[in-house]
């Protein structure tokens, strides 16, 4: 690997480049603090990649988007973990992102002559979240379905615009298969060559201007350190911690799946993912007129204050010491987002969840009159065994089995053979799955 990289090197020259790119001073010396920005780049590519791999059995249609995911996770080898780990690297990088701002923000690093790299910063803010946003109808499940339609529609709360808006995002008055189509071109092709020119110009402003360093100037006066190798070396083993907690994730808790998208279910209650949670919280406390305040006027005074924030003020001090009105708004700021945050995962947890195969196989047992010979939990006739914990004493593949030849798997049962197709087959398993003790 030396000699090939030597080799390269003597033709392409990469010594100067190698230089202008690893040796660029840092005011202060390395530091932990300044990780956040290579931990959201390194999860942008993780995003890429792994949503490279997604595409290629993804199938953007009604018919079979859904089909597609469950395949990718059920079929496709590593399929479940690699999109596991597109889910949840969607949120660490909405983690990252937020930190990197805070960090920002809290450093003054915002002031002149970093302008605009502030606003580049802004705008990238407003395309990840509108990758989470577009991102989220793709598995075309009721949760993705029902949420991109409460967000569409509060897109239409928009003045005098907001039902064009709203039209457009649908490409009609419903979701369809145009919307579908839509939103994957917006989440695969338009929005990362947006995310890469911004990034680009980010990387190329801060190169420009030099790296803000600690607020105490007298330290960044003092001395300073190359980026390589400390801080490489720190940026490294942050990108690798935050690599194997993703990963941890998508193993320990797979992304989910709900049932297939059904526009006539009116009744189920989407909840969107948290980094939209305590936007979806505020909702609740508006009505009326306060409406179109809570999803129109307040988030462009948010994103309006984000972008006039460097030039707010005559005051160049970088010091939070020295910054108390900032300090004390921003401060205010993460203790309103926290507390609708921390009060709608209490509500979300209260909410109590069945899995939508659970209710469909209850239905079934009772369509099929199975209580005629069996009893769960005092209900039903005593024939056959009582099946209130069967799912403490029989697995998934011993019920199929059993449903298609009891004879074979009980010696002398009675109970006739259930010729079901397949999707009863499986709400019917899920069903006596789920009658535990727990």
């Amino acid at each position: 690997m030396r000699r090939l990289f030597r080799w390269l090197s003597d033709r392409l020259n990469l010594g100067p480049l190698l230089h202008h790119l690893l040796d660029e001073p840092i005011p202060g010396g390395a530091s932990w603090i300044y990780v956040f920005g290579s931990v959201t780049l390194f999860l942008f590519v993780q995003q890429a990649v792994t949503g490279t791999f997604l595409a290629f059995y993804y199938a953007p249609t009604p018919d079979h988007a859904y089909d597609s995911i469950k395949f990718i996770q059920q079929g496709v080898p590593f399929g479940a973990l690699i999109r596991g780990i597109h889910h949840w690297g969607a949120s660490a990088m909405m983690i990252a992102i937020g930190l990197h701002m805070l960090q920002v923000y809290l450093y003054g690093a915002y002031k002149p002559p970093r302008e605009p790299m502030w606003l580049v910063g802004v705008f990238l803010l407003i395309l990840t979240l509108t990758f989470g946003f577009t991102g989220y109808l793709l598995p075309w499940d009721q949760t993705a379905y029902w949420a991109t339609q409460v967000g569409i529609n509060i897109i239409g709360t928009v003045p005098w615009i907001g039902g064009a808006l709203a039209k457009i995002a649908r490409v009609g008055s419903d979701l369809n298969a145009l919307t579908l189509s839509r939103f994957f071109a917006l989440h695969t092709l338009i929005l990362p060559w947006l995310i890469v020119a911004l990034i680009a110009a980010h990387l190329f402003i801060l190169r420009r201007v030099g790296a803000a360093g600690p607020w105490e100037e007298a330290r960044a006066e003092r001395f300073s350190e190359p980026f390589y190798p400390k801080q490489v070396f720190i940026d490294a083993v942050a990108m690798g911690a935050v690599f194997l907690g993703v990963a941890g994730a998508a193993l320990l808790s797979p992304a989910p799946l709900t049932d297939r998208a059904n526009p006539a279910d009116a009744t189920f209650r989407p909840v969107p993912e948290w980094y939209f949670l305590f936007f979806y919280q505020l909702l609740k406390y508006t009505k009326g007129a306060w409406e179109t305040a809570a999803t129109f006027v307040l988030p462009l005074l948010f994103f309006g204050l984000l972008f006039a924030l460097p030039f707010l003020g005559r005051n160049r001090e970088r010091a939070p010491a020295r910054r108390p009105i900032a300090i004390g708004i921003g401060a205010l700021f993460l203790v309103f987002v926290f507390t609708l945050l921390g009060t709608a995962l209490k509500q979300t947890a209260a909410i109590p969840v069945t899995d939508p195969a659970v209710e469909r196989g209850r239905a079934l047992y009772a369509k099929l009159g199975c209580a005629g010979c069996h009893r769960i939990h005092g209900v039903g006739a005593e024939v056959g065994p009582d099946l209130s914990y069967v799912g403490d004493q029989r697995d998934r593949a011993w019920l199929i089995a059993h449903f298609k030849d009891p004879q074979k798997m009980s010696p002398g049962s009675i109970m006739p053979a259930f010729h079901l197709p397949e999707p009863e087959l499986e709400d019917l398993t899920a069903y006596m799955l789920s009658l535990k003790k727990g």
